[in-house]
């Protein structure tokens, strides 16, 4: 198994891409997940947002990425699509995301659900609405040989029996899953039982903990976490986050963990580092 990590770890400290391209370098890190902005911000162009542009040429961002020694495990095109926008908004997002991965070197493009069941809608609605937007983003997946995640992080993707059929929307080896350890646990799911469950589907791993004060106000009340204000190891997910490990090393898993936690900087990122690699080498001595 690789170690990755979000760039959205370093939102707050508002650094730019190529920032979190340093300390990749710098922390022997050799995979990173970054949001995908479709269009132009004032943010980003000013240099204050660790994310990448769909205006910026793949190829070129390629070569300066492989000069740090790091390349892409995901890019993340999370737009909801359940909702009644998803279609009109979210599919040509997501099917340029696919087309820009391709040439970027990522073989994963991140999507997801709303948070919220979406207002005006039956879940049934809902449903029909995602399978067809799916059903039009896996013909643009296939055609790149790029594989499309669905990640667990709202109304219906937190909900084990929702992500099953989901994952049938479309019978093909590109839709895929990406576990996600803090989003499950929140949503007041067990992410060990999530995990085993759709473990032959997943393709990436969000490694997220919970902090205690977070899982007393809000378990089982909300479907995600933007971004952990917790070390890995620091919460109250750490013993689940260990045993998804052991779950994932058991399958066979050689893909990337992307560690999910605020940077602040450098050091909770830096914590979460430590303990991953530490669980990692406890793993891989008892063989």
């Amino acid at each position: 198994m690789q170690i990755g990590f979000h760039t959205d770890a370093f939102n707050s400290a508002y650094w730019s891409f190529e920032q979190c391209l340093q300390w990749a370098e710098a922390n022997d890190v050799h995979f990173i997940e970054c949001g995908l902005i479709d269009g132009v911000s004032w943010i980003h162009g000013l240099g204050y947002q660790p994310h990448v542009a769909l205006y910026e040429d793949p190829a070129v961002l390629r070569r300066k990425m492989e000069r740090y020694g790091v390349s892409f495990s995901q890019v993340d095109a999370a737009f909801p699509l359940s909702g009644s926008d998803g279609p009109l908004r979210g599919v040509p997002y997501v099917q340029k995301s696919i087309a820009w991965a391709a040439h970027a070197g990522s073989p994963c493009v991140d999507t997801t659900d709303g948070l919220h069941m979406p207002a005006g809608l039956t879940e049934d609605e809902s449903l029909a609405l995602m399978k067809r937007s799916y059903e039009q983003i896996i013909e643009v997946a296939e055609a790149h040989r790029i594989i499309v995640n669905i990640e667990p992080h709202g109304h219906f993707t937190t909900r084990p029996e929702m992500m099953a059929h989901m994952l049938e929307f479309v019978r093909s080896d590109y839709l895929r899953m990406n576990m996600d350890t803090g989003n499950t646990f929140i949503s007041g799911r067990d992410p060990v039982a999530f995990l085993r469950r759709f473990l032959d589907k997943v393709s990436h791993v969000h490694l997220k903990d919970v902090s205690k004060s977070l899982a007393a106000a809000k378990l089982g009340g909300q479907t995600g976490i933007a971004v952990s204000a917790c070390s890995l190891g620091g919460g109250v997910n750490a013993g689940s986050i260990r045993e998804c490990l052991k779950l994932l090393k058991a399958a066979g898993y050689a893909g990337v963990l992307s560690i999910e936690c605020e940077g602040a900087g450098g050091p909770m990122i830096e914590a979460s580092l430590a303990w991953l690699r530490a669980e990692l080498a406890e793993l891989a001595e008892l063989g």
